[in-house]
């Protein structure tokens, strides 16, 4: 089994990631900085260190005392509305923390750096195929996606001049337990939360946003095969399914019994119409597909939240 390190492992997708890794009997060490992520997620069997990735000299130290051989970095600021509001912090973080891991997988000879990046903020506005493939090119809308898509650029490079493995793995809308309703958005644990505690929901603009939810496992199993799979590959993690926010709205009122209707608000900068992921070459390349249905991946998220929700 392998030295692995999971950064942003105390946080949703990562602390899931983290307690697959431990299963399957991998070493793991998890850094993040606490500022979205919650200690209580990390798994105890793993290592934990309280650390921000922006900081490069503690990061270097790191990889010279623990030798990784595999790196799955989703450590980010996550939030679209805030990488519009402060495009620096988000630059910072997104960008030169990513570029301190890169580095240090680099001179560290890690075997395989695995990225997580943003298939619903990556490919902007002007996308006329739907589901959208890989072969589209980037046109991000929102400094977030942005810095994703320089991230992966930035892999190329290492690769071409230092024969740094990896693969780009392009999310959907991630949902499931665990997402924080406080924290980095997520529509499905926003409404979910309040919809348990009887509070308004808001969505905001018209509602006929178009998104890609995919349940968190299915991103955790793709995170898996791309250990073996997928070497210098930018692959879309989606179901190539679209759901509105309305209709998103309609399933979880049904699953919670909530009786409220909801309330529309102004439209959010930097948040993009319609993103729906083709995931051929996911299947392909790593042999993955979804697994979860969306009304599947939401019963489980919300007896979760039941369990995990005071009102």
């Amino acid at each position: 089994m392998s030295k692995v390190l999971v950064t942003g492992g105390a946080g949703f997708i990562g602390s899931h990631l983290t307690d697959k890794l431990v299963e399957q009997g991998h070493e793991v060490v998890v850094i993040d900085n606490l500022s979205t992520g919650k200690k209580e997620n990390v798994n105890p069997k793993a290592k934990f260190y309280e650390m921000d990735i922006y900081d490069g000299e503690a990061i270097n130290k790191l990889f010279a005392e623990e030798k990784f051989e595999y790196v799955f970095h989703l450590a980010a600021q996550a939030s679209v509305a805030l990488s519009v509001k402060d495009p620096v912090k988000d630059a910072n973080v997104n960008i030169i923390g990513s570029l301190n891991l890169i580095k240090a997988s680099v001179e560290s000879s890690v075997k395989k750096f695995i990225f997580s990046s943003t298939g619903g903020a990556i490919y902007g506005e002007e996308v006329k195929v739907f589901p959208t493939p890989e072969s589209v090119f980037p046109q991000p809308m929102s400094p977030y996606g942005i810095a994703k898509f320089s991230v992966e650029n930035y892999l190329r490079f290492f690769s071409k001049e230092f024969g740094l493995k990896y693969t780009v793995l392009r999310y959907g809308n991630v949902y499931g337990p665990r997402q924080d309703p406080y924290g980095e958005a997520g529509v499905v644990a926003i409404f979910t939360s309040r919809m348990l505690k009887g509070e308004d929901c808001i969505i905001f603009g018209d509602g006929e946003y178009v998104r890609d939810y995919v349940y968190v496992e299915d991103v955790v199993d793709a995170n898996i095969k791309a250990m073996e799979r997928g070497d210098g590959l930018v692959i879309n993690i989606g179901t190539a399914t679209g759901t509105t926010t309305n209709e998103l709205f309609k399933i979880l009122k049904k699953l919670t019994g909530y009786k409220k209707d909801p309330i529309y608000g102004p439209h959010r900068k930097g948040d993009i119409r319609k993103s729906v992921l083709c995931y051929n070459r996911a299947w392909i390349e790593l042999k993955w597909e979804p697994k979860y249905t969306l009304e599947e991946g939401l019963r489980k998220t919300v007896e979760w939240f039941k369990r995990n929700t005071q009102a």
